[in-house]
């Protein structure tokens, strides 16, 4: 299967032997990123640092003119990322033999919900998630979009991977985070990331709920679980009256699909022929995050594949197979760093699982982020 290791420019960039140990892991293709969120990062090879902060989002090249008198507008990265460092690691990776890619992390941006508190989720208590812009807001939706078509097609790209092209919500690796004290599982996570900003409330309206009572009955089905009274592995239709559920996913669901059709179809019309567009996806529509909740007979006629996230499993593949797309990517997402979670020794055994259940690619995360002994296991998978 072909298969492409995630990178990022700061991997690449001052090492000079970068580009020719990812070629020789055996990849043809590298998803590299061109617009990311914030994060600290281990650099354990390079010749000049070990770790990197990215302090804020950021797009990891110059943005262009179009944002030009524009509220909402991609920031420029700081020293961890000058210049343009995409350009400069895709060229390297490109002469290593390498097929580039772009990635693209869409709707997480703590520095865009800190500047403009308004473009974030709120839940049903009033809290503000600055790292989760609402894409239901007119405003947030036009820069997805156009974030979407400038940082997916960089001089030099084949095609791209569009990260959290749907919502966000509670879910997210924060500095320090204090979240985990309650168990609040799948149906919890989905109650606390259910969004009561002006833009959501008028379309909860619109779709016959009343959004003061929806709040009220979230919280209400949200106590059991502060309490301790509901185990965490409720359903979530117990949680929450078939009713309200249907309608609220009936919303959140439209939003999203309309959302990644637009992305999809913006990147289309700035990219040459050919070029290929998926995105990162969970078959579990009503699931936030870096892997957006899809349908997948949706979501497979809009772009040419989806990324799945399989490290705990390939069964979320099967979904997106069931489909019978025959042309469509199916890219088995695997960590290969050991220290966070991943089993590189268990790759080949885990791909071959996965293309059991239909994956037609290999994603490899992270291959500047692992260990010199994960990435030899990696090898030996991958020869």
């Amino acid at each position: 299967m072909k298969t492409s290791a995630f990178v990022y420019p700061w991997d690449v960039n001052g090492d000079p032997e970068a580009a020719g140990r990812i070629a020789a892991l055996g990849a043809q293709q590298v998803t590299l990123a061109s617009a990311y969120h914030s994060t600290r990062a281990l650099t354990p090879r390079h010749p000049a640092h070990r770790i990197v902060t990215a302090e804020h989002a950021a797009v990891l090249y110059p943005p262009g003119e179009r944002w030009q008198g524009r509220e909402l507008r991609p920031y420029a990265a700081g020293a961890w990322a000058p210049g343009d460092a995409f350009g400069t690691a895709a060229g390297a990776l490109a002469d290593a033999g390498l097929e580039v890619h772009t990635w693209v992390v869409l709707a997480h941006n703590s520095r865009m919900g800190a500047e403009h508190p308004d473009t974030s989720v709120v839940n049903a208590y009033g809290d503000r998630y600055p790292w989760a812009p609402c894409i239901a807001q007119p405003a947030t939706r036009s820069y997805l979009v156009e974030l979407a078509a400038e940082a997916a097609v960089r001089p030099g790209a084949r095609g791209t991977e569009l990260e959290s092209c749907g919502w966000y919500g509670l879910a997210h690796l924060h500095a320090h985070d204090k979240t985990a004290g309650v168990g609040l599982g799948d149906g919890g996570q989905y109650l606390m990331s259910l969004c009561f900003c002006g833009s959501c409330r008028e379309g909860y309206t619109e779709s016959g709920l009343d959004p003061d009572a929806l709040a009220t009955a979230v919280r209400g089905a949200l106590e059991p679980l502060w309490r301790g009274e509901t185990p965490p592995d409720t359903p979530l239709d117990k949680l929450l009256s078939a009713e309200l559920l249907d309608a609220t996913l009936q919303f959140r669901t439209s939003v999203a699909r309309s959302l990644q059709e637009e992305a999809v179809a913006a990147v289309r019309a700035a990219a040459p022929a050919g070029f290929q567009v998926l995105l990162h996806a969970d078959p579990v529509r009503y699931h936030c995050g870096a892997n957006a909740g899809v349908d997948p007979a949706h979501i497979l006629g809009v772009a040419d594949g989806v990324v799945v996230p399989c490290t705990g499993g390939a069964e979320l593949l099967a979904p997106f197979a069931a489909v019978g797309a025959p042309d469509a990517v199916l890219a088995a997402n695997f960590t290969v760093v050991s220290g966070m979670g991943g089993a590189p020794a268990r790759l080949r055994e885990d791909a071959a699982r996965a293309a059991e259940l239909g994956a037609t690619e290999l994603r490899l995360y992270h291959a500047g982020l692992a260990s010199d002994g994960d990435l030899e296991l990696v090898r030996d998978a991958l020869r």
